[in-house]
C-alpha cells in the first residue's frame, strides 16, 4: 500500500493532481457503469440532408471530386501490387511494415496477430491491454481505413473503377461495428482517423453510382454518431492523454462542423474543436519546432493533422491563431534540419508505431519529405523536395482547392551545419554525408525512452549508430523493457539500471532532466557539450555529462562521458549499431587505466512496428568515472 502511495505522489509530480483526479474520476465511472450509461448503444436515425442536395451543396474540400482532379498520373508498380495484394489476395500490410493475409471476408474485430477474437461488448467493458488479446492496434488498424488511400489512388493512377470496393468495406464496418460497441470504439483517435478517411472517398466518389441514397444515409448517421462519442469523451484526451490524440480528435470535431454542417451540433463541434485545437497546438507544439512527445514519428502525425487543417479552413474561408501557423512553421524547420539528406529517414526517438494515417505516395514510411513538401508547399507555394514524383504527390492531393500562384522550386529552408534546438533538447551536425544528432531533453511531459544524452549517427544515408526503434506497445515485458530502457540507445548507464525507474504501463517515475544543452563550431571542428541528472532512483545528485567533437568534412567522432555519482557501481556505455557499421567504422574506448575491452550484449532491433531482429549491442564498461570513446571511418 505504502508503494502504491509512493507511485501515485511521483505520477502527480510529474503530471499534476488535475491528472490523477480526472483519471481516478475515469476509473471510477467506468467500474460504476455511469461511462456506459453516457454512450448509449442504441441511436435513433434521422435523414440529416438528401445525397443529391450534398452533391450539390457539400462544403469545399481539398478538391469537388474525382472528375475535378487534373494532375500527373504515374502508374507506381509498388502501388499496383499493394492493390493487388489486397483485392485479389487479401493481404494488407499492418503499420507500413508486416503484410497480414485477412481474407476478403474480415473479421473487424479479430486481432489477426494473436487470434483473438474480442466480444461485442460495451466498449468501457473491454480491457485494451490483455496479455491473451496482443496488441489491440493489430484490430484498429484496418479500423482506421487508411488502406482507402491504395484504392483511391490506384483508380485515379491507372484509370480504374474501385468505388464499390471502398463502400463495400465502409458497409461491412458499419455492419460489424454497431455504435460504442466493440474494440474499435475504445480509443476516440481511431473513431477520428476512421472519419476523416471516410470523407475523403466521400468526396472522391461523390458522383459515382456506387453511393447511392441508402448507402450515403447509413453512413452519414455512423458519422454523426461517432462524432458525437468524440465530443463526449473528448476530455479523457485533452486532459489525461494531451498528446497527438487530443489534436486528432479536436481537429475532427473542428472539420466535423465545417464539413458536416447539417449535423444538430455542427455549430458546437467546430466552435469548440477549433478554439482546443488551437490551445492543444501551442501547448504540445513548442516554439523551436520539438514536440511534447519526444517522438519524430508522432510529430510527423501532428504535422499531417495541421497539414489537414490549414488547407481545409482555407478551402471553407477560415483561418487560425498566429501562434498555430508560427508553431506549424516551426516544425517543418526542425523536422528539415533532423531529415537525413539522402533518404529522408528522420532518426528513430521514443515510440514509432508506424502511424501515417493519410499515405498519398509511394514513398517509405520513414521518408518524411512528401508530408514536409505538403505543409510548406500551403506556407509558400514552393516544393522543399523535388527529385522524383512520390515527393510531391501529397502536395498535388491536398492542394487543389488552393488559389494558385506561380510554383517555385527554391529551397528557403537552408541547412544550417550546427543547431540547437534549447526546448526540445535536441542538438544537430549536418554535413554533405553525415547526420548528428543529439538529444538531452529536459522533460517538460512524459517521457517515453529512459534515452538522455542519446547520439544518433548517420553516414551516406545509412543509420550506423542508432536508436533500436519501437517493437510493439503491448508485447513480452523482456521486449518492453529493452526497447523503452537505457541499454537500447546510445548512451552511459549504471550497471543494470534504466536512466528512470519504470512504472505502470507507459509511467516513467524519476524523470531523467536535462540539464544543460551547448554547441560550438570552432575552426574545424564541432562540439556539443550537454549535462543531464539521472538515475535519481539510485540517489541525488547523480550527472552525466557528454562531450561529443565532431571533425569538419571526416567521418570521425569523439565521446567523452562522465557520469558524477556514488553508487559502488560500474558506468556502462552503450552502442547500437547497424550491421555494416564494423566492417566500415572503427571504435574504441579508454578510461584511466588505459583501453577499455569491448564487449558484445545480445539485444534486439525493430526497424519498423511490429518488426524484430536479433542485434548486438557494443558496451564499454569501466569501474572509473569516465570514458572516451573514438569513432572514425576506416
Amino acid at each position: 500500500m505504502i508503494g502504491k502511495v509512493k507511485v501515485i505522489n511521483q505520477v502527480a509530480k510529474n503530471m499534476g493532481w488535475r491528472y490523477v483526479a480526472y483519471r481516478g474520476l475515469y476509473e471510477f465511472r467506468k467500474k460504476s457503469g455511469l461511462l456506459k450509461k453516457a454512450f448509449p448503444v442504441e441511436i435513433q436515425n434521422k435523414k440529416f440532408i438528401s445525397l443529391e442536395d450534398w452533391r450539390t451543396t457539400s462544403s469545399p474540400f481539398f478538391f469537388k471530386d474525382k472528375g475535378a482532379l487534373g494532375f500527373k498520373k504515374v502508374r507506381h508498380p509498388k502501388l499496383e501490387k499493394q492493390y493487388k495484394d489486397f483485392v485479389d489476395k487479401g493481404i494488407l500490410t499492418y503499420f507500413q511494415s508486416t503484410p497480414y493475409s485477412i481474407g476478403k471476408d474480415y473479421n473487424w474485430l479479430k486481432n489477426p496477430d494473436s487470434g483473438h477474437e474480442y466480444k461485442l461488448v460495451h466498449w468501457t467493458e473491454i480491457q485494451d491491454l490483455s496479455k491473451e488479446a496482443g496488441d489491440i492496434k493489430y484490430v484498429w488498424e484496418k479500423s482506421r481505413f487508411t488502406f482507402l488511400y491504395t484504392l483511391i489512388r490506384h483508380d485515379y493512377h491507372f484509370d480504374s473503377d474501385n468505388a464499390e470496393v471502398v463502400f463495400s468495406e465502409i458497409d461491412s464496418w458499419i455492419k460489424s461495428n454497431p455504435i460504442n460497441q466493440g474494440p474499435n470504439f475504445i480509443c476516440s483517435q481511431e473513431i477520428s482517423i476512421r472519419i476523416i478517411n471516410w470523407t475523403f472517398a466521400l468526396y472522391y466518389y461523390k458522383q459515382h453510382e456506387a453511393l447511392t441514397e441508402s448507402r450515403f444515409q447509413k453512413i452519414m448517421s455512423a458519422i454523426n454518431a461517432q462524432l458525437e462519442h468524440v465530443y463526449n469523451n473528448i476530455n479523457f484526451s485533452r486532459i489525461t492523454v494531451r498528446n497527438n490524440h487530443a489534436i486528432t480528435e479536436t481537429l475532427m470535431l473542428y472539420l466535423g462542423g465545417i464539413l458536416f454542417p447539417f449535423f444538430d451540433n455542427a455549430n458546437l463541434w467546430k466552435t469548440k474543436g477549433k478554439k482546443w485545437f488551437e490551445e492543444e497546438i501551442a501547448y504540445q507544439v513548442y516554439e523551436d519546432g520539438t514536440y511534447l512527445q519526444y517522438s519524430h514519428n508522432y510529430q510527423r502525425v501532428v504535422l499531417q493533422l495541421m497539414t489537414w487543417a490549414f488547407y481545409l479552413s482555407s478551402a471553407n474561408g477560415e483561418s487560425f491563431s498566429d501562434t498555430t501557423y508560427k508553431r506549424a512553421k516551426a516544425s517543418i524547420s526542425y523536422l528539415k534540419q533532423c531529415c537525413d539528406k539522402t533518404c529522408g529517414y528522420l532518426p528513430h526517438m521514443g515510440p514509432d508505431d508506424g502511424a501515417l494515417f493519410f499515405k498519398l505516395n509511394e514513398g517509405h514510411h520513414r521518408d518524411y519529405r512528401p508530408q514536409l513538401n505538403a505543409l510548406h508547399y500551403y506556407f509558400e507555394n514552393e516544393l522543399l523536395y523535388d527529385q522524383e514524383d512520390f515527393l510531391r504527390e501529397d502536395v498535388d492531393w491536398l492542394s487543389c482547392s488552393q488559389q494558385k500562384k506561380e510554383e517555385r522550386n527554391s529551397d528557403t529552408l537552408k541547412d544550417n551545419p550546427i543547431q540547437l534546438f534549447a526546448e526540445g533538447g535536441i542538438a544537430t551536425f549536418r554535413e554533405k554525408e553525415s547526420l548528428t544528432f543529439i538529444r538531452n531533453c529536459k522533460h517538460q511531459h512524459r517521457p517515453s525512452h529512459a534515452d538522455n544524452l542519446h547520439v544518433d549517427i548517420w553516414y551516406k544515408g545509412e543509420n550506423i549508430l542508432r536508436d533500436s526503434g519501437t517493437y510493439k506497445y503491448n508485447t513480452e515485458q523482456k521486449y518492453t523493457a529493452h526497447f523503452n530502457g537505457t541499454k537500447a540507445h546510445n548512451t552511459l548507464g549504471i550497471g543494470e539500471e534504466d536512466q528512470m525507474k519504470k512504472g505502470p504501463r507507459f509511467i516513467w517515475l524519476n524523470w531523467s532532466k536535462g540539464i544543460s544543452n551547448r554547441i560550438f563550431d570552432q575552426d574545424d571542428i564541432y562540439i556539443f557539450e550537454g549535462k543531464a541528472a539521472v538515475y535519481k532512483q539510485l540517489g541525488e545528485g547523480i550527472i552525466h555529462e557528454r562531450k561529443i567533437k565532431k571533425l569538419k568534412g571526416i567521418a570521425s567522432w569523439e565521446i567523452i562521458d562522465s557520469m558524477q555519482h556514488d553508487t559502488g557501481q560500474e558506468i556502462n556505455q552503450y552502442w547500437n549499431p547497424s550491421s555494416s557499421f564494423e566492417t566500415q567504422f572503427t571504435i574504441e574506448a579508454f578510461d584511466e587505466d588505459g583501453p577499455i575491452e569491448l564487449k558484445r550484449l545480445n539485444s534486439w532491433y525493430s526497424p519498423l512496428y511490429g518488426q524484430i531482429e536479433d542485434a548486438e549491442t557494443i558496451c564499454f564498461t569501466s569501474k572509473h568515472k569516465q570514458i572516451t570513446t573514438r569513432i572514425k571511418l576506416k
